[in-house]
């Protein structure tokens, strides 16, 4: 199968961009799980090494890394004392000698025989402050934020090969800058084409592509969970905690090991079938902390019509009944919404008025989010424990209002996914 996306150039011309999955076997019948098309397990850039064989490896690093290093710091001890050399190599560190004096800003006697500094030594080191203090003003600026532009685009995907076609047909459509757009994925416990065909997708964006098509960074990280749960049973409630948990493990290793000097931070869900082009420009233009458009799936009514329900049941408000009901709660006691059989009272985006077209939120889901790239970096993730009786993106939320960060909904701007 070859895989496409639309892609509208500068000239609004539009071309068709065959993207290079190519036509791919998936692994044969009877195959280990994580079998590649070519029969290999884990043949790929970024596929699993068994962990026994890496402990071994390890262990043999380490014992002839050991002998080398005695070697080498015996060897370096005797240059030094032969003088003829000024420094020592230390684990692969130039490693200089400190002075035999202490230096001149530290607390010793002063001038006067007392303890502490004397009015000269403390104007000395009031001065050597405010140096620090203003290189550290000028540095600040070209390490956190330098782009107020920049948008980090993170993804967690689990066997969503499927849809990827989707996924960066989609993205192509942005009408966002190009080149202020990073990417991130993580692939967790996939046994489908996903790696491979990212590893591909990767690839042709940023070495094949034309250049107004290649992103600032396009980056894949690998992570198994172990985590098994039939498909089927996705939706069951009493698998959402420990399914819950780890997708919260998946998102946290992601944005941690992701995150650079963005200003902004948006994760979308790998099985989207539709957002606005303009939807980036149009949540930030809230300049909220936290944001989330109203996720919609369509299904078929009748045979030519479709009707509309909201999908992300994660997005909400508490009410008076709500509040109530969480006070008669166990410490342990986890929350989850969308079933008949535990009510809530919460209020979701399509019980709202017309007028309320963005409004304060107390849960988030993870379908569509865009984040301040200062709520993730004050510490703010998704939590794996219960944090007043939520988890994940839900717990983020929570999380994120109990740090003072505003989290809100747009209940009249949609986006759709795809029915699943």
């Amino acid at each position: 199968m070859v895989l496409s996306a639309h892609y509208q150039s500068t000239a609004d011309s539009q071309q068709e961009i065959v993207l290079p999955f190519g036509d791919m076997e998936l692994p044969s019948k009877g195959a280990p799980e994580g079998t590649l098309p070519n029969g290999n397990i884990g043949a790929s850039p970024l596929s699993v090494v068994d962990n026994a064989d890496l402990a071994k490896n390890d262990s043999d690093k380490a014992a002839t890394a050991g002998s080398d290093n005695c070697d080498s710091h015996r060897a370096a001890s005797n240059r030094v004392q032969a003088g003829e050399t000024k420094y020592i190599e230390v684990l692969g560190y130039d490693y200089k000698p400190q002075p035999a004096s202490m230096p001149s800003w530290l607390p010793k006697k002063s001038s006067q025989g007392k303890p502490g500094w004397s009015s000269s030594e403390l104007a000395t080191y009031t001065n050597e402050s405010r140096t620090i203090l203003m290189n550290n003003k000028d540095v600040a600026p070209q390490t956190l934020d330098p782009d107020s532009d920049s948008l980090l685009i993170l993804t967690p995907f689990k066997n969503n090969a499927e849809h990827l076609a989707r996924y960066f047909a989609l993205i192509d459509k942005l009408k966002y800058p190009r080149d202020k757009i990073s990417l991130a994925f993580l692939v967790s416990d996939s046994t489908d084409q996903t790696q491979q065909m990212l590893i591909e997708s990767k690839r042709w964006y940023q070495e094949q592509a034309p250049e107004d098509m290649r992103f600032k960074r396009f980056d894949i990280y690998r992570q198994d969970f172990f985590y098994a749960l039939p498909r089927e049973q996705r939706h069951l409630r009493e698998k959402q905690r420990d399914r819950r948990i780890m997708m919260a493990r998946a998102r946290n290793y992601l944005w941690t090991r992701a995150l650079e000097n963005e200003q902004w931070v948006l994760w979308i869900d790998g099985d989207l079938e539709y957002y606005p082009p303009s939807i980036v420009r149009d949540l930030m233009a809230y300049d909220k902390d936290v944001i989330v458009p109203n996720c919609l799936v369509r299904r078929r009514s009748g045979l030519d019509k479709w009707r509309h329900t909201v999908y992300d049941r994660n997005a909400w408000q508490e009410t008076r009944k709500s509040r109530s009901m969480i006070k008669k709660l166990k410490e342990d006691d986890f929350l989850v919404e969308g079933y008949k059989s535990l009510k809530t009272h919460r209020k979701y985006l399509d019980n709202f008025a017309k007028n309320e077209t963005i409004v304060p939120l107390d849960g988030v889901g993870g379908t569509f989010t865009l984040v301040k790239a200062r709520v993730h970096r004050s510490g703010v993730g998704f939590p794996t424990w219960l944090f007043q009786h939520q988890v994940e993106t839900e717990g983020f939320a929570k999380l994120a209002n109990a740090n003072g960060y505003g989290v809100f909904g747009l209940p009249y701007y949609y986006v759709r996914h795809v029915v699943g």
